[in-house]
Protein backbone atom coordinates (compact mmCIF):
# COMPACT_ATOMS: atom_id res chain seq x y z
CA UNK A 1 0.00 0.00 0.00
CA UNK A 2 3.02 2.28 0.65
CA UNK A 3 4.43 1.55 -2.53
CA UNK A 4 0.82 2.81 -4.44
CA UNK A 5 0.18 6.07 -2.34
CA UNK A 6 3.77 7.20 -3.24
CA UNK A 7 2.49 6.87 -6.61
CA UNK A 8 -0.70 8.66 -6.27
CA UNK A 9 0.85 11.50 -3.88
CA UNK A 10 2.76 12.68 -7.10
CA UNK A 11 1.78 15.51 -9.75
CA UNK A 12 3.53 13.24 -12.76
CA UNK A 13 1.55 10.13 -12.00
CA UNK A 14 -1.89 12.76 -12.17
CA UNK A 15 -0.19 14.36 -15.48
CA UNK A 16 0.31 11.05 -16.85
CA UNK A 17 -2.99 10.02 -16.11
CA UNK A 18 -4.62 13.46 -17.46
CA UNK A 19 -2.60 12.33 -20.57
CA UNK A 20 -3.97 8.68 -21.18
CA UNK A 21 -7.59 9.87 -20.94
CA UNK A 22 -7.50 13.36 -22.89
CA UNK A 23 -5.77 10.56 -25.52
CA UNK A 24 -8.49 7.73 -24.93
CA UNK A 25 -11.60 9.78 -25.52
CA UNK A 26 -10.88 13.34 -26.06
CA UNK A 27 -8.47 13.85 -28.81
CA UNK A 28 -9.22 14.33 -32.61
CA UNK A 29 -7.70 10.64 -33.14
CA UNK A 30 -9.29 9.30 -29.93
CA UNK A 31 -9.44 5.66 -29.32
CA UNK A 32 -12.96 5.30 -30.20
CA UNK A 33 -12.66 7.14 -33.70
CA UNK A 34 -9.54 4.84 -34.53
CA UNK A 35 -11.86 1.60 -33.50
CA UNK A 36 -14.54 3.20 -36.19
CA UNK A 37 -12.10 3.79 -38.71
CA UNK A 38 -10.23 0.12 -38.28
CA UNK A 39 -14.17 -1.31 -38.97
CA UNK A 40 -14.61 0.55 -41.88
CA UNK A 41 -11.19 -0.60 -43.02
CA UNK A 42 -12.20 -4.23 -42.50
CA UNK A 43 -15.36 -3.68 -44.55
CA UNK A 44 -13.53 -1.70 -47.58
CA UNK A 45 -11.05 -4.47 -47.48
CA UNK A 46 -13.57 -7.60 -47.92
CA UNK A 47 -15.28 -5.25 -50.54
CA UNK A 48 -12.39 -5.16 -52.18
CA UNK A 49 -12.18 -8.74 -52.16
CA UNK A 50 -15.69 -8.84 -53.11
CA UNK A 51 -15.38 -6.73 -56.23
CA UNK A 52 -12.33 -8.34 -57.78
CA UNK A 53 -13.67 -11.52 -57.49
CA UNK A 54 -16.40 -10.49 -59.57
CA UNK A 55 -13.92 -9.09 -62.32
CA UNK A 56 -11.82 -12.27 -62.35
CA UNK A 57 -15.03 -14.02 -63.05
CA UNK A 58 -16.78 -11.24 -65.45
CA UNK A 59 -13.18 -11.26 -67.84
CA UNK A 60 -13.00 -15.32 -67.66
CA UNK A 61 -16.46 -15.13 -68.91
CA UNK A 62 -15.59 -12.40 -71.68
CA UNK A 63 -12.78 -14.37 -72.93
CA UNK A 64 -14.68 -17.49 -72.85
CA UNK A 65 -17.62 -15.71 -74.89
CA UNK A 66 -14.93 -14.88 -76.81
CA UNK A 67 -13.61 -17.72 -78.19
CA UNK A 68 -16.48 -20.11 -78.29
CA UNK A 69 -19.15 -18.65 -80.45
CA UNK A 70 -22.12 -21.37 -79.30
CA UNK A 71 -21.70 -20.05 -75.93
CA UNK A 72 -21.94 -16.03 -77.45
CA UNK A 73 -25.71 -17.42 -79.14
CA UNK A 74 -26.50 -18.89 -76.25
CA UNK A 75 -25.72 -16.20 -74.35
CA UNK A 76 -27.27 -13.81 -77.29
CA UNK A 77 -30.57 -15.83 -77.42
CA UNK A 78 -31.36 -16.11 -73.10
CA UNK A 79 -30.48 -13.06 -72.34
CA UNK A 80 -31.78 -10.47 -75.53
CA UNK A 81 -34.08 -12.94 -77.21
CA UNK A 82 -32.26 -12.71 -80.22
CA UNK A 83 -33.44 -15.32 -82.93
CA UNK A 84 -32.97 -16.69 -86.06
CA UNK A 85 -34.66 -14.68 -89.59
CA UNK A 86 -36.65 -18.28 -89.85
CA UNK A 87 -37.55 -18.51 -86.22
CA UNK A 88 -39.92 -17.63 -83.68
CA UNK A 89 -39.10 -17.00 -80.12
CA UNK A 90 -41.79 -17.43 -77.32
CA UNK A 91 -40.80 -15.89 -73.75
CA UNK A 92 -43.03 -17.44 -70.93
CA UNK A 93 -43.72 -15.69 -68.19
CA UNK A 94 -45.03 -17.38 -65.13
CA UNK A 95 -46.75 -15.31 -62.43
CA UNK A 96 -46.30 -16.74 -59.02
CA UNK A 97 -49.26 -16.69 -57.13
CA UNK A 98 -49.48 -15.63 -53.40
CA UNK A 99 -52.33 -17.45 -51.55
CA UNK A 100 -54.08 -15.29 -48.78
CA UNK A 101 -55.05 -16.87 -45.17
Amino acid sequence: MKFFKRYIHNWFFYTGLLFVIWMIFFDKNNMVEQSKLNSTLSDMELREKFYKDEIAKTTREISAYETDTALLEKFAREKYYMKKDNEEVFVIVRDTVVEKK
